[in-house]
Parts: C-alpha cells; sequence; structure tokens
C-alpha cells in the first residue's frame, strides 16, 4: 500500500478518502462536526514554531512522515500490562476491542463511541475547540472510535482501566480515539489509563478527552504513557469541573519519541478543585511538552499543579502553565510549581509559567526550578555505604515521590509509583 501524503495535506486527503466509511456518516449532527474540524485544520495545519503555544516543541518529525490507516487484524492479541481493577476498555490502534475487555458487572454505562454515536448530539464537540487546537480538530475530522462513560449521580463506580495499544509495525500508522466522560452529581470514578506500544513502532496516537465533572463528583484520572520509543503521542483533556467538584489529573509522560500532553480545564462552578500533576521521565532523544491551561471561572475555586521532569542524554522538556482567573473568580487559590533534574549536560529544558488575573482578592503563587543531583546529598548516601547508581536511583525516585504523594487515590497512586520505579530500574540496567 502506497502511503498518503505527509503533513497536513496527508490527513486531509486521508478525511476525503476515509469520509464514507467513518463512524456517523448520514448522522446530520456528526457529519457537520467532521466538516467543522476539516474546514479548521484545512485554515489552521499543524502548529509551528512560530505559533507561541507550539514555540519549544517542533512538529516536523510527526509532519514529515506519512501515515496510513490502521489496519489491525480483528484476532490479534497484544500483550496488555497489569489491570489495576476490575473493569478494562482496551483499544488497539484506536479501536475498541470488546474481546480484550472486562465489564461484568459495573454499575456504570461504558460505551464504544462508534456505536454510541447517534445518541451524542449536545455532547460530543461542546468543550474541544477545533478554531483554536488543531490537534483537536485533526481528531474531530478522523476519529474512528472511543469511550463513552457516563457514571450516574451518587455512584462510587471504583477503578476502571482504559489500555491504548499501537502495534504498527513496516509502515507508520495514525489513530485518533476520542474519550467522552461524565459523571453526574456526587458520582466518583477512578480511571487508570495506560498507553503502550513495542519499541520499534511507528504510529502517531492523538486521543481528545472531554471531561465533564457534575456538582460534587470526582474524578481522578492517571494517565500513564508509555509508548514504543519511535511513536508519537499528541493529547488533548478537556475537562469542565462544576461546582464542589474535583478533577485530579496525573500524567506520567516516560514513553514515545515525541509526546505534547495538553490540558484545558475549567473550574466553571464556586468551590470546584483542579490538581494537575505530574512526572517526564525522559532518555536520550526523547522529547515531551506537558501543556496546561487552568481557568479560574467561578469564586472560591481551587487548584494545584505539580509538574516534576528527570532528563537523561540529550532530551528536551518543555512545561507551559497558564492560570487564567477571570473577574468573577474571587477568593482563588492557585499554586503552580515546576521542577526539572538534569541528568546530563546535554539536556534542556524549557519552563514558561503565567499567571492572568483579573479578580481582586485571590492567592495566586507559581515557580520553576531546574538543578542536578545534590553533591551533598549523593556524598552523604555514599558515606554511609551505599553505592552511587543507588544512591543516584534514590535522590531520582524522592524527587519524583513528592508528586505523585499528590494523588488522593490510593490505586491511581500505586499504579503511578510502580510506573516510575520501573522506569528507573529499566534505565539503570541498559546502563550497566
Amino acid at each position: 500500500m502506497t502511503a498518503h501524503p505527509a503533513g497536513a495535506a496527508g490527513f486531509l486527503h486521508r478525511f476525503e478518502g476515509l469520509r464514507a466509511r467513518l463512524p456517523g456518516v448520514r448522522i446530520p449532527f456528526v457529519e457537520r462536526l467532521r466538516e467543522q474540524a476539516a474546514e479548521a485544520f484545512r485554515a489552521q495545519g499543524f502548529p509551528t514554531r512560530r505559533v507561541e503555544a507550539w514555540k519549544y516543541t517542533d512538529l516536523r518529525p510527526v509532519t514529515d512522515a506519512g501515515f496510513d490507516e490502521a489496519l489491525t487484524a480483528v484476532d490479534s492479541a497484544p500483550d496488555l500490562p497489569p489491570a489495576h481493577g476490575a473493569a478494562r476498555v482496551v483499544f488497539v490502534d484506536g479501536r475498541v476491542r470488546p474481546d480484550l475487555s472486562v465489564l461484568d458487572g459495573i454499575g456504570y454505562s461504558v460505551e464504544s463511541l462508534a456505536a454510541a454515536l447517534p445518541g451524542l448530539d449536545g455532547r460530543i464537540g461542546t468543550l474541544a475547540r477545533v478554531e483554536a487546537q488543531p490537534m483537536a480538530a485533526l481528531n474531530t475530522m478522523l476519529f474512528e472510535d472511543g469511550l463513552v462513560v457516563t457514571v450516574p449521580a451518587g455512584i462510587a463506580a471504583g477503578v476502571l482501566d482504559l489500555v491504548s495499544v499501537g502495534t504498527a509495525s513496516e509502515r507508520p500508522e495514525a489513530f485518533h480515539p476520542r474519550h467522552l466522560i461524565r459523571l453526574e452529581a456526587g458520582a466518583s470514578l477512578t480511571i487508570i489509563e495506560t498507553a503502550t506500544g513495542p519499541e520499534g513502532a511507528r504510529y502517531l496516537h492523538n486521543p481528545v478527552y472531554e471531561i465533564e465533572v457534575g456538582a460534587g463528583a470526582t474524578l481522578t484520572h492517571a494517565r500513564l504513557q508509555q509508548e514504543g520509543t519511535r511513536a508519537f503521542q499528541l493529547s488533548t483533556v478537556y475537562a469542565r469541573v462544576a461546582e464542589g467538584g474535583t478533577y485530579d489529573n496525573f500524567t506520567l509522560n516516560a514513553g514515545g519519541k515525541l509526546v505534547r500532553n495538553e490540558i484545558h480545564a475549567v473550574l466553571a462552578g464556586p468551590k470546584a478543585a483542579c490538581h494537575m500533576n505530574g512526572a517526564q521521565l525522559l532518555r536520550d532523544g526523547q522529547h515531551a511538552d506537558t501543556t496546561t491551561v487552568l481557568d479560574h471561572a467561578a469564586p472560591d475555586c481551587a487548584s494545584r499543579q505539580t509538574y516534576k521532569t528527570v532528563l537523561m542524554g540529550r532530551s528536551r522538556g518543555v512545561f507551559q502553565g497558564k492560570i487564567h482567573v477571570h473577574q468573577v473568580a474571587q477568593r482563588t487559590d492557585g499554586y503552580q510549581m515546576n521542577q526539572a533534574l538534569l541528568l546530563s549536560p546535554e539536556a534542556e529544558i524549557d519552563s514558561k509559567p503565567q499567571l492572568e488575573i483579573y479578580a481582586d482578592d485571590v492567592k495566586c503563587s507559581h515557580g520553576a526550578t531546574v538543578g542536578e543531583i545534590d553533591a551533598d546529598q549523593l556524598f552523604y548516601l555514599r558515606a554511609r555505604g551505599i553505592p552511587e547508581a543507588r544512591a543516584r536511583a534514590m535522590l531520582v525516585e524522592a524527587f519524583l515521590r513528592e508528586a505523585i504523594e499528590g494523588v488522593q487515590d490510593e490505586a491511581a497512586r500505586a499504579a503511578l509509583d510502580a510506573a516510575v520505579t520501573g522506569w528507573w530500574d529499566r534505565e539503570q540496567e541498559a546502563a550497566a
């Protein structure tokens, strides 16, 4: 099969060729949504570094590749990560696999987006901004499947595993899952999401999430990005939190060649809360970008952001975090911290914290630090008989664990802690 043209033109060409076969064909609101997204993507194309929000991330490795449609064999059974809960939904190359999923006895609704699409008018596309975010426009234009989760009011739904596996081998493939998550008033849910793929696989994983957290509801969203080392992941999360609700997000970037994790959260009701924390664990040749935009759009809301980055070899990390406090958002309490630990003189970190405040009665702060392993701490551990490699591991793990400890849900915290420890152990083994 001949690959499609590269860049924006290639994806537009793909849309024209696939539009008659994409889910939702002949459903008027879906066709309108896709056409609007295609027009937005045609006008914007892939962002370049001349766009301020993409100043530190060069997408040419993505635009230079000619991606094909994912053509996974329906009977393939890829290796899956360990389960964290009783319920699990598995996606292979962006499509749900019921035969690999487990949803017995749950007290809430979990559906394939492709199957549920006719009933999603007014729900899909309500938070995503295709006119401003080109990767969301690309997803809206080409999504084939995704997850639709609805937790009824007052239900404590427990843990749901969301697993995405990329399997591309000889030719680069792209998939664009669309996930819709809604928690009604007083509900709670923990999603532990793992994205993985073989080391040699070349693919683009471009998911978009539209998340609605109802009044007094709590969603814990732990994301473990462990894509193959030749893969690309460009994810966009939109979350809207109602009065008294909480959205607790932790993203661990530990895989992929080029990764961008973009989160747009709106605290829309009084006393809403948002925690956006994360860690980026980068080895030689990797680039990871975390970009957050947090809108305080109601009074008496609180937000916390702590992001940690560990960089090895010729890796590059990016953190861009903006807190926007609207005039109505009096008594806002916002905190943001970004810290980087450089383990190589060739590593690079770009940090850009921002505050934009229009209210009078606020408590907001932000900060950033960049440094190496503390020589005094290392000497202290070595002087007590701890080998240098283990001493360094202890200091790196302590640096990262501070961010993980902010995750309230025990299952999510344990999964993140195991992923961090496993990453460092593998790096030590590779260096030995």
